[in-house]
């Protein structure tokens, strides 16, 4: 029987390896099954690198060139945005298998990205939240909202 929980980071066009290394470490955490990014700004930096458990060798990240190329079987594509008409993450209920899309640390997904993604969502708060952090926050509220999700319980 196929997993009903699957859930996969895309990144837009991140910079910082310092992100990326820390999104790396979440996935870690929080059993994403794989991250996916665009763009060629993280490959010039990423010799620098901070996954520091080196979870890049049991969670693939891998760089492709169109987002809608990679929507894994049965997943909702979740755009992660500061936007009018975006839902609140506290009320958003997350989906059993999810791609959670990502913008850029120094800008915003493309509208066509939010057009295409089934769900916007956006963390309440004060300002933008570094990119890292913003995953952290994601991947936990689905974690904490176990009870929660279309299918009950994440860990049991």
């Amino acid at each position: 029987m196929a997993n009903r929980r699957y859930s996969c980071i895309a990144l837009s066009n991140p910079k910082s390896p310092t992100n990326v290394g820390s999104i790396m470490r979440a996935a870690g955490c929080y059993g994403v099954n794989s991250v996916f990014y665009t763009g060629v700004r993280y490959d010039r930096a990423k010799d620098f690198i901070t996954d520091t458990k080196k979870v890049h060798q049991d969670v693939p990240l891998i760089n492709i060139d169109d987002l809608r190329k990679i929507l894994p079987l049965g997943c909702t594509p979740v755009a992660i945005e500061l936007v009018e008409g975006a839902r609140p993450l506290p009320e958003y209920t997350h989906p059993d298998r999810a791609l959670y899309i990502f913008g850029p640390e120094d800008g915003s997904l493309d509208k066509e990205i939010r057009d295409w993604c089934e769900d916007v969502v956006y963390i309440p708060t004060n300002g933008c939240m570094n990119l890292a952090a913003t995953v952290n926050v994601v991947l936990y509220d689905r974690l904490a909202k176990g009870l929660n999700t279309k299918s009950g319980p994440l860990f049991k």
